[in-house]
């Protein structure tokens, strides 16, 4: 195993077992990170490039853009996407296994790892967390500069992802995808 590998894996700690869920350290998780890492590369990209032009602008980003680059990603058998208990965009609304696993990181704020969930049909379900970061505050954040505010409120009327704070838990990455053979 290279060096790059056994790092990923040890950051996956083992998580407390819940039924249906599996531990984090595995193949599966591995995979589910790696089908992942593109949704939050290329957001991450295309919400830079328009922070570059103002936050006001990253929020179009996020309303025309986010939804684009994630139906891209989602391959025959993959489904993609990110959500939250506060949603911005109810078109983000998670499948319900990952609500589950959602709620859970809600109970329990020192339990944040990665999840590998079994799902029916033969097909794995994998859940990151999404935390805000200090970029994250100028959108998301309990102090909203008016202009953004409005732009908000003109983009997303019925919004309920505003009032964090730092290191908050904002959602979660997830990935479905069938099981290894």
């Amino acid at each position: 195993m290279n060096k790059t590998k056994f790092m990923t894996a040890a950051l996956l700690v083992l998580t407390v077992s819940m039924p249906g869920m599996a531990q984090t350290q595995d193949a599966e998780s591995n995979r589910g990170a790696e089908l992942l890492m593109p949704l939050k590369k290329n957001l991450k990209q295309a919400l830079m490039a328009g922070m570059q032009e103002g936050p006001v602008n990253a929020i179009s980003v996020c309303k025309d853009q986010a939804p684009a680059i994630t139906a891209a990603l989602a391959a025959e058998g993959v489904e993609i996407g990110r959500s939250s208990h506060r949603l911005r965009n109810p078109d983000n609304s998670a499948p319900e296994w990952a609500n589950k696993v959602l709620k859970t990181y809600l109970n329990d704020e020192t339990d944040r790892a990665p999840r590998v969930v079994s799902l029916a049909n033969n097909r794995e379900g994998y859940v990151e967390p999404i935390t805000i970061k200090p970029l994250c505050l100028a959108c998301h954040g309990d102090n909203l500069a008016p202009d953004i505010a409005a732009q908000i409120q003109v983009m997303y009327p019925e919004d309920k992802a505003t009032g964090f704070r730092l290191d908050d838990l904002r959602g979660v990455y997830w990935v479905e995808y069938p099981a290894a053979e």
